[in-house]
């Protein structure tokens, strides 16, 4: 895992302390009994809320849309623990059929890092945010500006309009990465990758099978609760 160098001490006590009460940590992945969070509370809408963490109406969903169950991942284009499971979470996903993925730009490596989300996260405003995602999480080296740009315009990203989506958006994508960054640190997420099953915190690198695994969980506990 790749830690965070925005340590959780410089956000305030109580979002953390209210971090939404809907997860609980995996017994079968993590080696310990479920635990339960408080609810949270009516004032920490803005961030904090089910439907902010789960269906963030501004970062576009993959996998199935329309799927019973969400896995939502905290990353950074420069982490190589995230390269590294892209693949194999995408294959999780695909064999299941059934799974929605929300990924959640959280660029703690360097600014080379938070340009990547950014331009991420404009690319959306023509359709092409998945299409930017997979071109910059697919490499093997550590990026650097000029090499973003190479690897955006060869998915076949409009570069200018790009520029000019950043420009103009320039205030909704920042509020976009400073939400997905208080909400892993109200979760106690110490890096990247992170990720929410459903409604089970696990915070660190899966296998396959541990994916799987978790996902059952999630169904199981949804369908116990319904």
């Amino acid at each position: 895992m790749s830690r965070t160098n925005d340590p959780a001490g410089n956000r305030p006590e109580h979002s953390r302390r209210e971090a939404l009460g809907l997860l609980g940590v995996s017994a079968a992945l993590l080696g310990a009994a479920a635990l339960s969070r408080p609810a949270v509370a009516a004032d920490d809408e803005t961030v904090l809320t089910e439907a902010l963490v789960l269906r963030d109406p501004e970062i576009p969903a993959a996998g199935n849309v329309d799927g019973d169950v969400t896995i939502v991942e905290w990353f950074d284009y420069n982490c190589p623990y995230c390269r590294k499971i892209d693949p194999e979470l995408r294959q999780v996903i695909q064999d299941d059929g059934k799974v929605r993925l929300v990924l959640k730009d959280w660029p703690i490596l360097g600014p080379v890092s938070k340009v990547a989300s950014r331009m991420a996260l404009a690319a959306k405003y023509q359709d092409k945010f998945m299409a930017a995602h997979e071109a910059m999480i697919g490499v093997s080296s550590k990026l650097t500006e000029p090499r973003l740009g190479e690897l955006l315009s060869g998915a076949g990203i409009d570069m200018e309009r790009l520029k000019r989506d950043l420009q103009t958006n320039a205030k909704a994508i920042d509020a976009i990465l400073a939400r997905n960054n208080d909400q892993a640190l109200a979760f106690g997420f110490k890096g990247t990758p992170s990720f929410i099953v459903g409604k089970f915190r696990v915070p660190g690198v899966l296998t396959m099978a541990e994916f799987e695994l978790v996902i059952a969980d999630a169904r199981k506990a949804k369908a116990l609760k319904g």
